[in-house]
């Protein structure tokens, strides 16, 4: 299982730093992303980071405002992100996947955590 924390709700041009921790395993071999779903939408990709954190991957949405990054054990995972704004408002997953590196594909990911909140509102 993975747990996501860190949500809740800024005012636009604010920030917020997601993590993403593992319970019952560790996540030092598994390349990680963030998705995200607002209400009515699909689920879509937000960013990507392979197994070794050489490879970072992001949609073009969030370029130069989200950084992906992973702990000194590469236990956690964070998503730095900055300059929010409305249209950043969405539930928030991180998710799992081995041997894809930084894929903006969901179905390459075989672990998906339960979501954080993140409202972006003034």
């Amino acid at each position: 299982q993975l747990q996501a924390s860190g949500g809740g709700l800024v005012q636009p041009g604010g920030s917020l730093r997601l993590s993403c921790a593992p319970s019952g395993r560790t996540l030092g071999t598994y390349d990680m992303g963030w998705f995200r779903q607002a209400p009515g939408k699909e689920r879509e990709f937000v960013a990507a980071i392979s197994w070794s954190g050489g490879t970072t991957h992001y949609a073009d949405s969030v370029q130069g405002r989200f950084t992906i990054s992973r702990g000194n054990a590469k236990n956690t995972v964070t998503l730095q992100m900055n300059s929010l704004k409305p249209e950043d408002t969405a539930v928030y997953y991180c998710a799992a996947g081995l041997g894809r590196g930084a894929s903006s594909s969901g179905s390459d990911y075989l672990h998906w955590g339960q979501g954080t909140q993140v409202t972006v509102s003034s």
